[in-house]
């Protein structure tokens, strides 16, 4: 045919890669994981931080509105702490026998031709420890974590990017030991001065633009082709502000910043069949001429 001989016809998927989150996103809320790991994280507050036990529950909604986290919030004000011990005593005593092995999920992970990371600001251990549970442990080709965005010998992103398991550091922090000075962030949205600004935390983690951006770099992913899956909508706004295709999980209705909206996980071939076709996006490649756009691979 005349066209024939002008151009030549290349198919291609829609998506070269998915992320997803793992807490309330590969497992449901009713696991009660996350409801244990908000009562540790105050726990903890009060035990090794000494702050007032009726001040937890307004402290805490503070930092996780403000910062995405509280973690990032207590960093953020002055607290200064171990992140190994911080994380060890949160996610340490979660009851993971809540979880359970999901055959139905794996199948679908499996089954999917596409690039799949794991993108979460809880620690590695932790990580691993509920992707085993799941047994979902083989179904990701690596985990960006906490120590991924915070390698805790330094402040800029690991040189090792080529590492597959995007795990980050193990290095022990060694700062000294000093007497904080805590930002009274209660007191500062009682009382607003607009000559104060809320200071900024060390700590990098979704919601936060950079902390995505950060983790596109790692695992050399292009977020015009990738779609990512988490349960919270500041997340799922925060990666549609930076290029992502977005998934929310665990509602039906869909937010400004979801391309898509998910009941469960579960879903996902219904809502999003054409990750099983490998021909949803056709290119017309000029042969000789032009340069085609190839996606990105690690």
């Amino acid at each position: 045919m005349e066209y024939e001989n002008q151009y030549r016809l290349t198919l291609r998927p829609k998506y070269d890669c998915l992320l997803f989150d793992l807490d309330d996103t590969l497992y449901p809320v009713s696991s009660g994981l996350q409801r244990e790991c908000g009562k540790n994280i105050k726990d903890y507050m009060v035990e090794k931080l000494g702050i007032e036990k009726d001040k937890i529950v307004e402290l805490s909604n503070a930092l996780y509105k403000n910062y995405g986290t509280t973690m990032a919030g207590l960093r953020a004000i002055g607290y200064d702490f171990d992140y190994d011990e911080y994380h060890s005593y949160v996610h340490g005593r979660l009851p993971y026998e809540n979880l359970r092995q999901d055959p139905q999920l794996r199948s679908l992970l499996l089954s999917l031709p596409v690039r799949k990371i794991i993108f979460t600001n809880a620690d590695k251990d932790h990580a691993k420890k509920a992707l085993k549970k799941l047994g979902l442990e083989d179904c990701f080709e690596g985990i960006i974590c906490f120590e991924t965005l915070n390698p805790t010998h330094k402040n800029t992103v690991s040189d090792d990017e080529d590492d597959i398991e995007f795990l980050g550091s193990s290095v022990t922090r060694n700062d000294s030991l000093k007497t904080p000075e805590i930002f009274d962030i209660i007191g500062h949205f009682d009382n607003p001065n607009p000559d104060i600004t809320l200071p900024k935390t060390p700590i990098v983690c979704k919601p936060q633009e950079s902390a995505i951006e950060r983790a596109l770099k790692i695992a050399k992913i292009n977020p015009q082709r990738t779609l990512f899956f988490d349960d919270s909508v500041r997340n799922i706004q925060a990666g549609k502000r930076v290029g992502l295709h977005t998934v929310l999980v665990g509602s039906s209705q869909r937010p400004k910043g979801a391309d898509y909206a998910l009941e469960s996980i579960h879903n996902i071939k219904q809502a999003l069949p054409e990750l099983w076709e490998m021909d949803m996006k056709s290119e017309v490649n000029y042969t000789g001429q032009v340069a085609v756009e190839t996606s990105v691979t690690a």
